[in-house]
């Protein structure tokens, strides 16, 4: 029987001849938290990269500026499942032809996502990496059906890989304490972020390394999951915060009554004010946060409340 994403991740964070990139030292900006208690809320959402989880350039990158982490990844990539037999036989690294495989299928991607005007559409790496996959095949390319599983399953862990060997990560301090104490409080808690059909799994494996998790069904309301991937676009984009209202509605829940923790104002917590949602900015990470002081003082934009770790949203609630 074929592996689940969750079980394939520790598989291979228990193999010795892998090695992956490790997150940066985390650096906190310097802020001062203001923590004054919010009444009525219900709901408590997250963004995830940047905020439940510290990961390398302070956001998940599909693509990097730096050819050599390019290069590393998909070296590693090629190779882990044994692609180059498959691939064409042209001058150069077997990483330089992927590389120009997958930036070409990304741009196409980019250029072919139809999203209303003034929203930004986002792209699905599985679905990429399903498609050079599918090239592979026509030059007689198979894989371990009965270990990887069909070849969307196959393609999410290819994609898993790669990410993995791209991006290093780690959790927030306090992070799974925080979402065990909110759920403790009877709050509904959700992920609201720019994220890919392996960002769950990120964030459980991450959670886990801070203590036992409890149910999935006590630590999250996923009915109120709102993640880019699924709705084609992402942040800013002004109908994902109104799908995240829309199924809050679902459970009686208004704007007014969630509060969301992100580290980026313009992009996020600034759109999120628009639509009545309570905002808190996370300034726990040098690397994620985008939030100038003009942003901070403005009316318009500036958040609720201000935190430095994630255990302060303890106070905030009280």
């Amino acid at each position: 029987m074929a592996q689940s994403l969750q079980e394939y991740a520790e598989w291979l964070a228990n193999r010795d001849d892998l090695i992956w990139p490790a997150a940066p030292e985390l650096v906190t900006p310097k802020a001062t938290p203001y923590l004054k208690p919010l009444r009525g809320i219900a709901a408590v959402t997250f963004s995830v990269y940047g905020t439940l989880l510290h990961i390398s350039d302070g956001s998940l990158l599909l693509d990097h500026e730096q050819q050599l982490r390019m290069q590393i990844a998909l070296d590693k990539t090629i190779k882990e499942f044994n692609m180059w037999n498959s691939m064409s036989r042209k001058p150069g690294a077997p990483w330089e032809y992927m590389l120009s495989q997958y930036r070409n299928l990304l741009e196409d991607q980019q250029i072919s996502q139809k999203v209303p005007k003034g929203e930004k559409p986002e792209i699905n790496s599985v679905e990429l990496w399903k498609q050079l996959i599918v090239r592979l095949q026509k030059n007689e390319y198979t894989f371990e059906e009965s270990f990887y599983g069909s070849l969307d399953d196959f393609s999410l862990k290819v994609a898993y890989f790669f990410h993995a060997s791209l991006q290093g990560q780690q959790p927030m301090p306090q992070a799974l304490a925080t979402l065990c104490q909110l759920s403790a409080r009877s709050k509904k808690v959700a992920l609201f972020a720019d994220a890919q059909p392996f960002t769950l799994v990120h964030v459980l494996r991450g959670l886990s390394s801070q203590g036992t998790l409890p149910p999935l069904s006590e630590l999250f309301t996923q009915e109120c999951f709102c993640f880019s991937y699924r709705e084609g676009v992402r942040k800013p984009s002004a109908s994902l915060y109104e799908k995240l209202i829309e199924r809050f509605e679902q459970l009686n829940i208004s704007p007014q009554e969630i509060l969301h923790v992100g580290t980026r104002i313009h992009d996020d917590l600034a759109v999120a004010k628009r639509f009545g949602i309570k905002t808190v900015l996370f300034a726990g990470d040098s690397l994620s946060m985008q939030a100038s002081k003009e942003e901070v003082r403005d009316p318009d934009l500036k958040p609720d409340r201000l935190i430095t770790n994630l255990s302060q949203l303890a106070e905030i609630l009280d």
